[in-house]
């Protein structure tokens, strides 16, 4: 089963251009060929992110669900993604 984890951020965030492939490859090794990784914009995606609740940035969804609020590390992606959020209620 596919999972989506997504990075909403401002473009030009220090942290997150920092991060991000450390956390690809974190979530690359908890999914491997099922991972969907997107990189959101969040000026672009604005009410996606309203919709997800996102507060601050960075922020971290998996399968639609807002799981971090700031930026995780690699080690709390991975423990993140082995219990992932489930879709529906």
């Amino acid at each position: 089963m596919p999972v989506t984890v997504e990075l909403l951020h401002i473009p030009g965030c220090v942290r997150c251009t920092g991060s991000r492939e450390a956390l690809r490859e974190a979530a690359q090794a908890v999914a491997g060929d099922e991972l969907i990784w997107r990189d959101l914009d969040v000026i672009e995606h604005m009410d996606y992110a309203v919709t997800l609740g996102v507060l601050t940035l960075p922020a971290v969804a998996i399968n639609g669900h807002l799981v971090f609020s700031s930026l995780p590390t690699p080690d709390q992606l991975r423990r993140a993604l082995s219990d992932p959020p489930k879709h529906g209620p």
